[in-house]
């Protein structure tokens, strides 16, 4: 049912008039995340600028029974932000304070609307340094990022967010202030809530405050470039690196298509002449930096690369690095429509999940570029197709359910970093089994008995 003039009357008493938006071309870019081919117009959409008013908000549309889905930049890959029909969109991004940086204790608190860019940035000034860096971190916000459990390029050797985060506000549905953990290293008192809200895509609370760990700044970096005339020598390189107990700060791949998409988009001087390209970088100390530096270019040359190219300096490091950074935009130009998607493997599968990939490439007649993580195991198959195109829609859908099968056959996950939301909910049973749906089920319903924040995504 459409929102009334009452209820949006007395949400304009809650945050101001200005921070209400109705107005159909207002709703548009609220309407869709990152996620292609989804898309939904909300209610309204409102602003907050305090926790006082998440926690207003959600009293009121927990008493009057109205859907609200949180929103920060909306870069979502998996459809967790896309509104409801006639929901309210909760948009967080005007709280974006950095509010304290406490270096005694290697932490920094923060709103939710504040971006990855910003808090790395902001980290870096105070000679300091927080990992996580998801390929939209310059517009992606935290509360997001915690939202979803983001993942990055330095996630093989740094982890994830949920690595770096000591303690949350919460506003639970009812309107209720939670706070959980706090600076101590080591905290066991009760059950670990906070973790139960990391990678809740915004089914159990909003997040409102983030506590981060930060950990000193590695003194030296180096990073080069290694190519190979075949997928499975990269993966082997790969395994003979981890193998010999180097844990690379990166550790990507490109594949054959990526590759010239990226150098046509961004020209970088890539070889072209290659199947496989692997970005390496190594940070510490810099005489445990040059070593495994020396050491990762030798597995590589073992394993048969066609070349290893060694930055000289941060500005061509910069440059080799925009090679992976870069691949999405770069594939994103070949078609209209461009689905990124991501399932991870064990590593010694990679090669295999890969292999399998190109060939449902050719068995749907589908155009697939795929790049990723190979340190880590998730890998990125990027679907260059045209949502116009029903039947080719069809046959991407077809796709994805074969690739998320395989991944699950060889020991993988749905999803390494993008989230369930809307786009793999169907997947999730499978994957994780009765008895795991029925406890979350119970948990979502235990904290939100009415069903307003984000129904409909992860389980009906």
């Amino acid at each position: 049912m459409p929102l009334g003039e009452n209820i949006l009357s007395e949400l304009r008493g809650l945050v101001g008039q200005k921070n209400v938006l109705t107005q159909p071309e207002d709703l548009i870019p609220y309407s869709f995340d990152g996620t292609a081919a989804l898309r939904q117009m909300p209610g309204c959409v409102v602003f907050t600028s305090t926790s006082d008013e998440v926690a207003s908000v959600l009293k009121f549309a927990n008493k009057h029974k109205i859907a609200v889905v949180t929103r920060g930049s909306g870069t979502g890959l998996s459809g967790g932000s896309l509104p409801n029909k006639d929901c309210i969109v909760l948009c967080t991004v005007k709280m974006d304070n950095i509010l304290e940086l406490d270096r005694a204790n290697l932490t920094m608190l923060v709103e939710p609307g504040v971006t990855t860019l910003n808090i790395a940035d902001a980290a870096t000034e105070a000679g300091l340094f927080y990992p996580p860096d998801p390929g939209s971190m310059k517009i992606s916000t935290i509360g997001g990022n915690v939202a979803e459990n983001s993942g990055g390029l330095r996630g093989l050797k740094y982890g994830v967010t949920r690595n770096y985060i000591m303690g949350l506000e919460v506003i639970l549905p009812d309107g209720e202030v939670m706070w959980l953990g706090n600076k101590c290293v080591k905290d066991v008192a009760g059950y670990s809530l906070k973790d139960l809200f990391i990678g809740s895509e915004g089914t159990l609370g909003v997040i409102t405050k983030v506590l981060l760990r930060l950990i000193p700044k590695p003194a030296a970096k180096k990073t080069m470039v290694a190519t190979f005339a075949q997928m499975d020598q990269a993966a082997e390189a790969v395994s003979a690196i981890i193998a010999a107990q180097i844990i690379p700060c990166t550790l990507e791949f490109l594949d054959r298509m990526t590759i010239h998409c990226v150098e046509d988009y961004a020209k970088i001087g890539l070889p072209l002449d290659c199947e496989a390209l692997l970005l390496m970088e190594t940070d510490g100390h810099p005489a445990v930096v040059a070593d495994e530096a020396a050491r990762m270019e030798k597995c590589c040359r073992d394993c048969g690369c066609l070349e290893v190219r060694v930055a000289k300096d941060d500005v061509e490091a910069t440059k080799l690095a925009s090679a992976r950074r870069s691949a999405f935009s770069a594939l994103a130009r070949v078609s209209p429509t461009t689905i990124l998607e991501d399932a991870t493997v064990p590593r010694s599968e990679l090669a295999r999940m890969i292999r399998f990939v190109e060939a449902i490439a050719k068995k749907h007649k589908l155009k697939i570029g795929t790049f990723g993580h190979m340190g880590d195991g998730n890998l990125h198959p990027t679907f260059l197709t045209d949502e116009r195109n029903h039947e080719e829609m069809h046959r991407v859908e077809e796709a994805f359910k074969e690739i998320f099968d395989e991944a699950i056959r060889l020991g993988g996950t749905i999803t390494g970093e993008h989230g369930v939301g809307l786009a793999k909910k169907s997947f999730l049973p499978k994957f994780l089994g009765g008895a795991q749906m029925r406890v979350m089920r119970e948990l979502r319903k235990a904290l939100d008995p009415n069903g307003i924040l984000n129904p409909g995504k992860m389980f009906d």
